[in-house]
């Protein structure tokens, strides 16, 4: 086996391990706050690469603090939708952020290409049928789900540039994920409103009587998100996009809603009618189809999940 198709193979495996986060992170939004979510999975996260942060140079804590805090709201807009929505709706409509990329192409200027223009109709398409699948119609969870869509494109863009100034991108990558624990627990701590009929201002101990609670029962999902899912997948990922192009590896990335749905259909119960596979079909082919012929970028440019 060449180490192309070792790349390409690892990649399959990072992709279905993200599909995966969905139906975990869903399961985990009617207990807690999707803050507290993101927190306890990036803190965990965090305290396993903090070793890369050792000596690491100012310039690499710079770049990976800012794109912590990008990444931060990347992950607040999907887990706010994610408990407002289905885990399967909520990984299709944010897999769109392949599409985000060329066409942050129109601020500048640029006219989009015709696999753009294709891309985007089927994309559209996809949207349409996807909504009108069991007749929910579109919500407040599939607008939040779009918005993380949106703010992942411009993180993608945004690492794009930044990958290229640093010095040791694992540093960049230990940073910025501390980062995102960091605001996320400051939001936490001056946003936060306890969940079901505890009232932290008046009984503060019963509040964190619940969040223990839930830590605890929870812990498996939390240690799977943090460990598996964020710490040891960044390395198979930087390790696949090594031997493969960016543009293969977008495109493999573009399967990961369909993971999510699978693994959302065991690990939930969450179905999809005809059209809901039909929407998801179409919201594929637009991924693939805007990577068609795409100018290659920096692997590391690719965003996780």
């Amino acid at each position: 086996m060449t180490q192309h198709l070792r790349g390409i193979l690892a990649l399959v495996v990072v992709v279905l391990v993200w599909g995966t986060t969905f139906p975990a992170m869903k399961e985990l939004t009617a207990y807690f706050s999707p803050v507290w979510i993101i927190l306890t999975r990036f803190a965990i996260a965090t305290a396993l690469l903090s070793p890369f942060l050792w000596r690491a140079r100012r310039t690499d804590l710079m770049l990976g603090g800012i794109l912590g805090l990008l990444l931060f709201f990347c992950y607040l807009f999907q887990v706010e939708g994610l408990a407002l929505t289905t885990s399967n709706r909520n990984a299709f409509i944010c897999g769109l952020n392949v599409l985000v990329v060329p066409l942050l192409g129109l601020l500048g200027g640029r006219l989009p290409e015709r696999r753009i223009v294709i891309a985007l109709l089927l994309a559209i398409a996809g949207l349409v049928a996807l909504c009108w699948d069991g007749g929910g119609g579109w919500g407040r969870g599939d607008t939040l789900a779009l918005l993380a869509a949106l703010t992942f494109g411009a993180y993608i863009k945004v690492m794009e540039v930044y990958t290229r100034r640093a010095v040791r991108l694992m540093a960049v990558t230990a940073a910025q994920i501390g980062t995102v624990a960091l605001c996320a627990a400051l939001w936490l701590f001056a946003r936060e409103v306890p969940r079901g009929s505890i009232d932290v201002a008046s009984d503060a101990a019963n509040y964190w009587a619940y969040i223990g609670h839930g830590l605890l029962h929870y812990s498996p999902n939390f240690a799977y998100l943090g460990v598996l899912c964020t710490a040891a997948i960044i390395s198979m990922q930087a390790w696949g996009q090594a031997r493969t192009s960016a543009n293969e590896a977008a495109v493999i990335y573009a399967f990961e809603p369909g993971g999510a749905a699978f693994f959302a259909y065991f690990w939930l119960g969450e179905a999809m009618g005809g059209r809901g596979w039909l929407g998801a079909a179409l919201l594929i082919s637009g991924m693939i189809v805007s990577q068609w012929n795409a100018e290659s970028r920096p692997t590391a440019a690719l965003a996780p999940e």
